[in-house]
């Protein structure tokens, strides 16, 4: 049995819209974050970064939720949610989901908790100015992608569309929102329909409305 330790629209989103796919047995826990359960000592334990998610397999624990997507992937392979090694598509796999956690997640990061990047609070509006720019730009580059392909890597839906998901409901809050970007938009609504994404979100109890077109 896998164990999932998540959050409601937390980095765990990825992880689960992934366990929901490939049909697995799993079990969730919730991080009570209000009351610091990531910085538990049990917790630590696991995940001694104190963040979410955590991964537990036969009592491996697995943190960082890029890596937890792949071993998903790669553990349940019949699904193609990873191309195939040596297929052309593969590189391109670790390219974009990459540039989502190292690019887009990270400035989002930034963007929303900037008192972590400055010791001086006067600094803040700036640094919030200056990632909302850079992520319209992280943004802009993954629209350029979607315009031709259905999916992020092409015609096949991959664990790196699941990512940008997540990743775009955490966006939608900005001044340009990823509605605002003709391709993305589209892509965006098309896969608000996807099972996977309709029931995790319902679980999760996220709003699904303001990706339909």
């Amino acid at each position: 049995m896998l164990k999932l330790y998540y959050y409601p629209n937390n980095a765990s989103l990825a992880p689960h819209f992934l366990l929901h796919h490939v049909k697995v047995d799993y079990e969730l826990v919730l991080v009570e974050r209000e009351s610091e359960g990531h910085k538990s000592a049990d917790y630590l334990k696991l995940n001694p970064a104190g963040r979410i998610p955590t991964l537990v397999i036969d009592d491996q624990p697995i943190f960082e939720s890029p890596a937890i997507c792949i071993h998903i992937c790669e553990s349940y392979s019949e699904y193609e949610l990873i191309p195939e090694i040596g297929g052309p598509k593969r590189p391109l796999f670790f390219q974009w989901l990459t540039f989502l956690n190292n690019t887009l997640q990270a400035e989002l990061m930034v963007r929303y908790y900037p008192h972590r990047h400055t010791n001086d609070e006067s600094n803040i509006p700036n640094i919030i100015s200056a990632q909302d720019e850079r992520i319209a730009d992280a943004l802009s580059i993954i629209n350029d992608q979607l315009d031709g392909n259905e999916f992020l890597l092409g015609e096949k839906l991959s664990a790196c569309d699941y990512f940008l998901f997540m990743l775009a409901e955490w966006s939608l809050l900005l001044e340009k929102s990823p509605m605002d970007y003709t391709n993305l938009a589209m892509y965006l609504n098309r896969l608000s329909e996807n099972p996977s994404v309709k029931a995790v979100c319902e679980f999760e109890d996220i709003d699904l409305r303001p990706f339909k077109i």
